[in-house]
């Protein structure tokens, strides 16, 4: 397996990424643990995976790797083929270097004895599992190890533990900034399993084993378990939604309800003490449900456009039936308020200061980027009341490039969909565009100023886009 691992941009090509496909822990979250799990609702596995994930793993690898889908559509999705192209454990399992299902590296390296017994001695005390099940665990083969720490089930169907249903969102384990891996501290016991799979496999599978001394741990503040309840901010919790690498030498950090002001802090130092980035800017977000990390209020699409939240910009909303009054009343409400700090690793007592969101976004594309001319925003829901923040609710600023102006967004978001055509986007739906890529009609590498739409009636109860469901650990860089 190809060990190379490095991202400088939002927008460069994408060659190599980690997913996780919905597995039957999602399956299991009932309506009062939900919230606990960080789900707003629970959903249907059979859609969720055959009517809405599937696609994303079969457009990734006709963009990645195209070797193990061309020519197969109709037999992957046969129903006598059971969904094993999705399945770890099964023979006919794509096994792409590519499009990498963490499970499958997961698998691996419990194939290591000493590595399997630290993991399920370390998972068994965070979940208060007793010796003789734990024992019972070390028994398991190592593909089935892998699926019961996942999603809680064992081998029989029984569950022993709670599901991590959130490990779909692998953005959130891990940021690589160039060629360093900065992994995350969850804000929420829920996702405690996630983080400690995520750096067993970051610290042992040999497609790391190369960047061990690249891989950067966010310090706990000293003494931070004397820390009272009130003090959030002081507490060391990131998660990948609030990082961006946005140039080789500029990274976005978000404070937010899952990221702390400490976290930033900590991070920022880091970066500028390995000399990793010349810029981070801090972005302070409301802590609100509602936007949860920086990429649930914008992403980028090209180096010159992007798409926001209109409420963190300088624009007016069109407010339905509101007079200019009500609409300057509304944009400037208390808990909307953005705040951008940006620091300098050469003169860091010399903070800017950025008004807006939408004015850190321009400053990005002219003068990280190169961009001369004008720089688009694409607003959500077009930037209408109250469909701004409907459909920001269901992940229309949350969108994955996979090469520059080719992005993948949800199909429910109408508005948001009006407004990059408006832009001049091409819009196609997933289905029809595998069609064309099956019959070669059409192919990725051609492809410009398109969003890509999918189903999401399951996957945006989840609360995260495709920028949330990657982790990029290789892009093409877009400064060559």
């Amino acid at each position: 397996m190809s060990k190379s691992i490095r991202v400088d941009s939002e927008i460069g090509t994408l060659q190599r990424l980690l997913i996780h496909s919905p597995d039957s822990g999602l399956g299991r979250v009932v309506p009062s643990k939900a919230q606990d799990w960080l789900f707003e609702d629970i959903v249907h596995l059979d859609t969720i995976r055959k009517k809405e994930y599937d696609y994303y793993v079969k457009l990734l690898l006709y963009f990645l790797d195209p070797e193990k889908i061309k020519g197969q559509l109709s037999k992957i999705d046969a129903p006598a083929a059971k969904r094993d192209f999705y399945k770890p454990e099964k023979e006919q399992f794509h096994r792409s270097e590519k499009v990498i299902e963490l499970e499958w590296l997961l698998a691996e390296i419990l194939d290591d004895t000493d590595i399997r017994q630290q993991l399920v001695a370390a998972t068994c005390a965070i979940e208060g599992i007793s010796m003789q099940m734990q024992n019972k665990l070390l028994g398991l083969t190592a593909q089935q190890l892998a699926k019961t720490m996942i999603s809680g089930s064992l081998p029989d169907d029984g569950l022993l533990f709670p599901p991590i249903p959130n490990f779909i969102f692998t953005r959130d384990i891990g940021i690589v900034i160039n060629e360093y891996l900065l992994l995350n501290k969850p804000a929420k016991k829920a996702r405690r399993r996630e983080a400690l799979i995520a750096k067993y496999i970051f610290f042992n599978h040999p497609l790391f084993e190369n960047f061990q001394e690249n891989i950067i741990e966010i310090p706990d503040t000293y003494q931070h378990f004397l820390l009272p309840r009130d003090m959030d901010d002081k507490k060391v919790t990131l998660e990948g939604g609030d990082v961006m690498v946005v140039s080789k030498d500029h990274v976005l950090i978000g404070v937010s309800e899952r990221t702390s002001m400490e976290a930033a802090h900590q991070v920022t130092k880091l970066l500028f003490e390995h000399n990793i980035v010349k810029k981070v800017s801090i972005i302070r977000i409301p802590k609100k449900r509602d936007y949860m990390h920086i990429d649930t209020i914008f992403t980028q699409v090209k180096r010159n456009v992007w798409v926001m939240l209109g409420a963190f910009s300088k624009k007016a909303l069109k407010h339905e039936n509101a007079d200019v009054i009500e609409r300057i009343l509304l944009s400037n409400k208390k808990e909307e308020k953005i705040h951008i700090t940006q620091f300098k690793r050469k003169d860091i007592e010399n903070p800017i200061y950025f008004d807006s969101l939408e004015e850190l976004l321009i400053d990005i594309s002219s003068n990280d980027l190169g961009v001369e001319g004008k720089v688009k925003m694409i607003y959500s829901g077009n930037n209408e009341f109250p469909f701004d923040s409907r459909e920001q609710w269901t992940d229309s600023c949350n969108v994955l490039a996979l090469k520059e102006g080719v992005v993948l967004g949800y199909d429910r978001n109408d508005k948001t969909v009006d407004a990059f055509k408006k832009a001049g986007f091409d819009i196609i739906h997933v289905e029809e565009l595998l069609l064309k890529f099956e019959s070669g009609e059409l192919e990725p590498q051609k492809m410009t100023d398109t969003l890509i739409l999918f189903p999401s009636a399951e996957l945006s109860r989840a609360r995260g886009g495709f920028h949330c469901m990657s982790m990029p650990i290789l892009r093409k860089s877009i400064h060559d």
